[in-house]
């Protein structure tokens, strides 16, 4: 039977040229490059410049895609941009990028589900395509987390960084099975009894700030895990596979220790798993096309291979996709 599949054509990322190591924190804070790659296997992350916007991330990694698929912007249908550092409160980040890249036409949006946030673009883009509003869609997660650190909280300002990672989708045609190549299936959740174990503690309606981020690290740790093989496994049984069919796992790149756990419980070696949080830290909606984008210009990642990505963030939001590259 004949479907319409959501293939990926283009993979690209940008990261600020600032790199921060992890010793730079023991000048302020009671931490050490050992205490932090014991806790969280990062090494170090990128920020951005003074200046430089979330929609800037945006515009370089959606270039390098762009590059990548041998198109150009007007080629392009709609922009569906996951962040939670937008440049303004309104208009979107992503109506920004489309003026940037001189894309004059089709539309144009923000989605917001933080660390999950391309998980979910991923699956808004997929059905957009499905449904045929769509014929190409740029798919990107950018972050400025620096901008909302407390810088005093040694537990959570090690861990975040910035960057932006584009993914470009594009309507093909599949004989509706596994062997196609584009997303297979999708797995979104949330539950908002978890608000208060990650968030930030500003907002437009509730405070009239920005506000900083705020995390109960051992219980988002014990959710992750969990939630996150959940979701991989009930995406890989809608596809109508299983663990062993898969060829890497790119996951939501936090914490290297919940990697590893979230692995074992899929049961999934560590040979088969992307891993860039050691040089990028947690880049939030950013971290997974980031890691994606890493993996393919090496050629770590080659075409018909068959991916799972999964991701959890605040809200809790959390989710997995199947596709075959």
């Amino acid at each position: 039977m004949s479907v319409i599949r959501a293939v990926p054509i283009g993979v690209g990322h940008y990261l600020p040229k600032r790199v921060v190591e992890n010793a730079e924190f023991a000048k302020w804070l009671d931490t050490d490059d050992e205490w932090i790659q014991a806790r969280t296997g990062i090494q170090r992350r990128h920020f951005a410049a003074d200046g430089e916007l979330t929609s800037d991330l945006a515009y370089e990694a959606a270039c390098d895609a762009l590059k990548d698929a041998g198109i150009t912007a007007t080629d392009i249908d709609a922009i569906v941009l996951a962040t939670s550092t937008p440049d303004q409160t309104f208009p979107s980040t992503a109506t920004k990028l489309q003026a940037k890249l001189g894309m004059n036409s089709g539309f144009a949006f923000d989605l917001q589900a933080v660390c999950a946030g391309f998980a979910y673009a991923m699956t808004m883009a997929n059905s957009l395509i499905v449904a045929g509003q769509a014929k190409r869609i740029l798919v990107i997660g950018a972050e400025t987390f620096s901008r909302i650190m407390d810088w005093q909280d040694r537990t959570t300002c090690v861990l975040f960084g910035d960057g932006a990672g584009a993914v470009i989708l594009e309507a093909q045609t599949g004989d509706g099975t596994s062997d196609d190549r584009g997303i297979l299936s999708c797995d979104l959740n949330s539950d908002g009894r978890y608000n208060d174990i990650l968030y930030v503690d500003g907002g437009v309606s509730s405070t009239q700030t920005t506000g900083v981020l705020k995390m109960q690290g051992r219980e988002v740790f014990k959710h992750a895990v969990t939630k996150l093989a959940s979701s991989g496994e009930t995406a890989l049984e809608k596809a109508g596979l299983t663990a062993d069919d898969i060829t890497w796992v790119i996951p939501h790149q936090a914490n290297l220790r919940i990697i590893k756990n979230t692995a074992q419980k899929i049961g999934i070696s560590m040979d088969r798993i992307v891993v860039t949080v050691q040089d990028h830290g947690n880049t939030s909606a950013a971290s997974i096309p980031l890691a994606l984008s890493v993996a393919n210009k090496k050629g770590q990642i080659k075409r018909n291979d068959l991916l799972l990505t999964e991701a959890i963030g605040g809200g809790l939001a959390w989710g997995a996709i199947v596709l075959r590259w």
